[in-house]
This record gives structure tokens, C-alpha cells and sequence, in this order.
């Protein structure tokens, strides 16, 4: 200790028996389970409460989700607009709302900088004191970190290079073209933004999930949904791994419902290329495999129609609903671009819409696999430590804000018997859950 500096004051860590990390939709379903269980708990934000809808998103963003869509523990969606799709400041008084009514502590401006495992728990580090709990929720999602080839370190100085955390608006990029790489659903909607903004997009096309905005008269969600596609279970699929990568579907959601696929971009003038494969100097080079994922995702589409017309047909609903109809298959260009040299200067700007990854760095626990990955079976990770508002965590509808529920509700149950038993030092019984490990 320095001679005449105060002696700095030492603050005991707080206990608690459950600690949620995260004040999302996950963190605050999870919240409402566990406070209808009585399980003391209180829950860690790093900004305000719908941190990431505020502060990480683009201005026009809608859900691609219906309203009806937007229900949470408790509370089905309360507007007066069941068909329309909520925009960024209509979500975040939805969530702020069901944060005031929730019987959860919420501790906002707190960022946790370290989790470490001890014999009774975790020990949480933030940057305004430290934690103790008997069990730990991860609820911070999927999307802080984006994920960006190598090859973006190596464009040249006068691109402009950004990715959607960035990206708020068309003015703020530079004049000129824009290389969109990318085509689920962030990288369809921000090239149909940018070509409506007076830009010409080239958007380079890998992998996709090709969905209509409505079938039949329908919303495609409502087939989802009542088809009971999006309650499919994580132990019931082969390559769950495979299915938690999936692209998410090139969808859009707004005042009037349309179609966001690769024939609507193509004919408001976006330029379709294949997926970004390297750059050479200042030449961008293109794999020639568009045909062949435009051909992939117009098959799966077709099989899924499929589905969906034989499950009207099998429970009555075939006859009540407009006949089948099917997309025109994707029209691709005459000639395939396998090349643009950027010192050209068509492009001035990359905006890569290449997916995201969480950001767990603060997670020193050994839970993750080779490649980095969190390790879990269906949202349980490790004895005590939980994980919320993952894709596909227990069902395919898990990432969406109407996913959060069920996946909270199984969790907690899970939680609360592992609670049970750690007190006994036995086992507790397993409760509606043969598909987790036992407590």
C-alpha cells in the first residue's frame, strides 16, 4: 500500500442462488420461471434491458417475425396489429414493459468481465463488484461478435468495410457501389435497402434458405407454427450441429408483406454473384457455385411447400385455403461475374452480412470444444450453468422472442431439480425431461 492513499475499501461479493446473465428476451423469460418457481435470482445487464435491439441494430429494422409472434412468459402479444412486424422502438417498449412487471431484480450498467467455477457455484466478476450463485444463466445470445473472413483485413485502403452492428442507415456509407457478402436474411434486407436507396449492390450468394413471405394466404410462420415445424426438438434431429449453423431464411418484414428472394433483389437491379472466395491484389474473386446453391435452396423450398400441402390435406385444411401455388424457380445471370477488380472503383464499400458468433470471453470455464464453440445438450452446459436464446438450443424456434418460453420453462424445471440435489447431495428426480442429463 502506498503511504498517505486511503486504503481501498474491500466489497464483499454478493450472493445469490441463480445469477442470469443477459436482459433480453431470453434473460427475462428465463427470469419469469424462475420467479415462479421462488427461486432467488437476480439478472445482469451490461447496458439497458433490449441492449442489443437498441444499440446494434439498424434503424429500419423490422422483425421477421409476425406480431403474434411476440409473446413472452405470461403475456401474449398485447397490441392491436396481431399481422404486422414490430420495428426496433416498438420491440424495445414491448420488452421494457414486460421488464417493470417481472418479479426480477435487474441490475442494468453491468458488464461481467470474468465467470469462474467454485466448489459452491460461480463466481461472477463485473465491473461493479462480484457475484457468488449457486447456478449461473448464460442469456446473452447469439450475435455480439461478427463473423468476418480473414480476406477483410487485406481490401484495400480506400474500401470502406463495415458490418451490420455498424451499419445504421445508407447515408453513412460513402458514395458508390456496395459489395453486400452474404444472403440470409440481414444480407437480403440490407441489399434491398441499399439498391432502394439509389446504389448499385453486387451480392455475393452462398449457402441460403429461400422462404415465401405468405403461402396459400397465410403467413409462412403461421405454416411453421401450426404444422409444429418450429417445436421440432434438438435430440430429434441428426446434425443438430449442422442445423444450429443454418442460414437464417431471406425473409423481410414490414407494412405490406412481400417476398425478399433472389428473383425480387435481381429485379430491383441487384447483381448476383457467387460466394466471396479470395482477393488477389485488389481482385475479388467469386466461386462459381451460384446455380448450385440457388438450386439447393429452391429444392428445399419445394420439398417444405410439399410438406406443408400434405399437412393441410391430412387435417382438414387443404379445402379452407387458396390452392397450391409454387415460386418461380431462381433466375440467375446469363453470364456468371467470377470477378470485380476494386481498383476499378465501381465498389466503395463491403458491408459483410456473414454471420455473428457470442462473445463468452468472460466464460472461463472449461465448456467450450475445439473450435470455440459453447458445449451444451439442449441449453444445459455444465452442472449449475445454463444457456438461453441460443439457435436451435432445444427446438427450432429457440432463437425467436416466442421460443424463449418453452425453452425457459424446460431449463428451469431442470435447474430446480439440480438445485434439489446439490442441497441433499443426492440426486433429485428427473422431471419432464428424458431427453437432459440428470441432475
Amino acid at each position: 500500500m502506498i503511504p498517505g492513499r486511503p486504503r481501498p475499501l474491500h466489497r464483499p461479493a454478493r450472493a445469490v442462488t441463480v445469477l442470469v446473465i443477459g436482459a433480453g428476451h431470453a434473460g427475462l423469460a428465463m427470469g419469469h420461471h424462475l420467479a415462479q418457481r421462488g427461486i432467488d435470482h437476480v439478472i445482469l445487464e451490461r447496458g439497458e434491458v433490449a441492449n442489443a435491439w437498441r444499440r446494434e441494430r439498424w434503424d429500419s429494422l423490422r422483425l421477421l417475425t409476425p406480431n403474434w409472434q411476440c409473446r413472452l412468459p405470461g403475456q401474449p402479444y398485447p397490441g392491436p396489429d396481431p399481422e404486422g412486424f414490430m420495428g426496433m422502438p416498438a420491440l424495445i417498449a414491448l420488452l421494457e414493459g414486460y421488464a417493470r412487471r417481472l418479479a426480477s431484480p435487474i441490475h442494468t450498467g453491468t458488464r461481467v468481465t470474468a465467470v469462474r467455477a467454485t466448489d459452491g457455484g460461480y463466481r461472477v466478476e463485473t465491473d461493479r463488484g462480484t457475484w457468488r450463485c449457486r447456478a449461473l444463466v448464460i442469456a446473452t445470445g447469439a450475435t455480439q461478435l461478427p463473423v468476418v473472413p480473414a480476406l477483410a483485413e487485406a481490401l484495400p485502403p480506400w474500401i470502406e468495410s463495415l458490418t451490420p452492428l455498424a451499419y445504421r442507415h445508407p447515408a453513412q456509407l460513402p458514395p458508390g457501389g456496395v459489395l453486400v457478402v452474404g444472403a440470409a436474411a440481414t444480407g437480403v434486407q440490407l441489399a434491398d435497402e441499399l439498391q432502394r436507396s439509389g446504389r448499385q449492390v453486387t451480392l455475393a450468394v452462398g449457402e441460403h434458405l429461400r422462404l415465401p413471405r405468405r403461402y396459400r394466404g397465410r403467413d409462412i410462420q403461421w405454416w411453421l407454427e401450426q404444422a409444429g415445424l418450429l417445436d421440432q426438438r434438438f435430440d430429434e434431429v441428426e446434425e443438430i450441429a449442422r442445423a444450429r449453423r443454418a442460414p437464417s431464411p431471406q425473409l423481410v418484414g414490414g407494412p405490406s408483406p412481400r417476398d425478399l428472394d433472389l428473383n425480387a433483389l435481381s429485379e430491383r437491379g441487384v447483381r448476383l454473384v457467387g460466394r466471396l472466395a479470395g482477393l488477389s491484389g485488389t481482385r475479388l474473386q467469386f466461386a462459381g457455385s451460384l446455380a448450385m446453391h440457388c438450386s439447393a435452396a429452391d429444392l428445399k423450398l419445394a420439398r417444405l411447400l410439399d410438406n406443408l400441402d400434405a399437412w393441410a390435406l391430412a387435417h382438414g385444411r387443404h379445402d379452407a385455403l387458396p390452392a397450391p401455388e409454387r415460386p418461380a424457380p431462381t433466375r440467375l445471370p446469363a453470364r456468371p461475374c467470377l470477378g470485380l477488380d476494386l481498383a476499378a472503383g465501381e465498389i466503395k464499400t463491403v458491408l459483410w452480412a456473414t454471420g455473428f458468433r457470442p462473445d463468452l470471453s468472460w466464460l472461463q470455464v472449461p465448456v467450450f470444444d475445439a473450435r470455440g464453440r459453447l458445449r451444451h445438450h439442449g441449453g444445459v452446459v455444465a452442472p449449475g450453468l445454463y444457456a438461453m436464446g441460443l439457435p436451435f438450443l432445444r427446438r427450432r424456434k429457440s432463437g425467436a422472442i416466442h421460443g424463449a418460453d418453452d425453452d425457459a420453462r424446460e431449463l428451469a424445471d431442470h435447474l430446480a431439480a439440480w438445485l434439489a440435489g446439490a442441497s441433499t447431495g443426492g440426486r433429485a428426480p428427473r422431471r419432464r425431461e428424458p431427453a437432459l442429463p440428470a441432475p
